[in-house]
């Protein structure tokens, strides 16, 4: 494996380390990505130097976490994630409670049903690389002798293009319901197989990723469907039943129903192709839109047809998905408030001639909406001559016209002009007062 691929602040980081005398591994996905000649997203790096020896050692260096404590450190452009050697905890590894002041903090907690929550009991390289989630990520670079280290299956499951757990595949999920996810992940975005015994695993504790928090679910739905892989990513969260799990709304708009699930695929594959090319800036919110909107203007539509007005019906649909959805994934207000303005903005771009185009090109809203009808007309044929008119616009008009903002603005009101005191002007003293 050359050294020339790997980050500059990641190998200056490791020389630190080594120099100082502390072991200092390259490790997880970005041993697995450069073995498969692919670029890594981030470098993460492997030691035996504790959270407070790292944060000693580098200026730059940010703690954080509770249930992995972590260093983060800071560079221009980067960060590079420093993690202490691990070994799997159990309750033994909790301190004793001190008789006097504050209790100590627990190094090892688990739920009642098996989920870890708390895991910072240190270790030696080989417990921590047997910890991880799967064998292609328990691979390891050791800076000191240029040497690859592999303390399980990781390169022969890397040939055969397996995706295989560290241990018992039902207790590792259980343990952290997320590696699911990244399961479906890697073999969407890798093209690799989950094996068998993992997979049942999966199908059969799916309902159980609705115990990780929210927050972390959403960091995780945009890594599974932001990179490149959304169609496949799809495909095996439904198959697999996740997806109904955390999106029941969606799992119950596509049950029994081909055109939806069609439907939906093909806004997925737009938005992987247009990934890959890089020709059309990916936002959570357009990828929510591209997901959920079909659902949700059907929704809206039999609302409009029972008498509510459409914004409203609009708004007052959207708002009840914003609630169904937080309850297993987090989406942050801004980001659903962003698709519902992709979706309300449909209306004006279909209308033709549109009514003060200039305007509606000038909103902030007008470049994703833009890319939803674009790949909603993939599918609807209908939407075919709006696109091409917007595009046509587009190419004609001229800058000024393109800069216009989105609301036409009300001349501003003259402000009264304070009358000024006149400046007083000593009299000349009378004769009586020279004297």
């Amino acid at each position: 494996m050359s050294r020339k691929h790997v980050s500059p602040n990641a190998l200056s980081a490791l020389y630190r380390l080594h120099a100082r005398g502390f072991i200092a591994y390259l490790v997880g996905g970005c041993v697995r990505d450069l073995l498969l000649g692919r670029t890594p997203k981030d470098f993460d790096i492997g030691t035996d130097a504790t959270p407070n020896q790292i944060k000693k050692l580098f200026r730059n260096c940010r703690l954080i976490g509770r249930r992995f404590r972590l260093a983060h450190l800071h560079f221009k452009n980067e960060i590079v994630e420093v993690s202490t050697f691990r070994r799997a905890g159990s309750p033994s590894d909790n301190p004793e409670p001190e008789e006097e002041g504050r209790p100590k903090r627990p190094r090892h907690i688990k739920d009642e049903e098996g989920m870890v929550l708390v895991d910072n009991v240190f270790g030696t390289p080989e417990e921590d690389a047997l910890r991880r989630d799967f064998t292609i990520n328990a691979l390891a670079y050791n800076i000191a002798d240029a040497s690859l280290i592999d303390f399980s299956t990781g390169l022969a499951d890397l040939n055969d293009r397996v995706i295989r757990p560290i241990g018992e595949p039902s207790v590792r999920f259980t343990e952290d319901p997320v590696r699911m996810l990244r399961a479906v992940r890697f073999a969407a975005s890798h093209g690799f197989d989950i094996e068998s015994a993992a997979w049942e695993s999966i199908c059969e504790l799916s309902s159980t990723i609705s115990r990780v928090p929210p927050a972390r679910l959403y960091e995780e739905i945009q890594k599974l469907f932001l990179l490149g892989s959304a169609r496949t990513a799809f495909r095996l969260m439904d198959k697999s039943r996740l997806l109904s799990t955390l999106f029941p709304s969606l799992g119950r708009s596509i049950d029994g129903n081909s055109r939806c699930r069609e439907l939906l695929e093909a806004n997925l594959a737009f938005i992987d192709q247009a990934y890959r090319s890089g020709g059309m800036a990916l936002s959570p919110a357009l990828f929510f839109a591209a997901l959920f909107g079909p659902s949700l203007e059907r929704a809206a539509l039999v609302r409009h047809k029972e008498g509510i007005p459409r914004h409203q019906a609009l708004d007052e649909t959207c708002a009840l998905f914003m609630e169904e959805i937080s309850k297993t994934v987090s989406v942050p207000g801004r980001v659903g408030g962003r698709m519902r303005a992709i979706l309300a903005l449909q209306a004006s771009l279909h209308k033709m001639p549109p009514r003060r185009p200039a305007s509606i090109a000038g909103r902030s809203e007008f470049a994703e909406a833009l890319a939803y009808l674009r790949i909603a007309a993939e599918t609807k044929k209908e939407y075919k001559p709006s696109l091409e008119w917007w595009d046509t616009f587009l190419l004609e008009m001229p800058p000024i016209a393109a800069a216009e903002p989105a609301t036409e603005k009300l001349p501003k009101k003259r402000r009264r002009r304070r009358r000024q005191k006149g400046r007083h002007v000593p009299m000349a003293p009378s004769d009586q007062e020279k004297g």
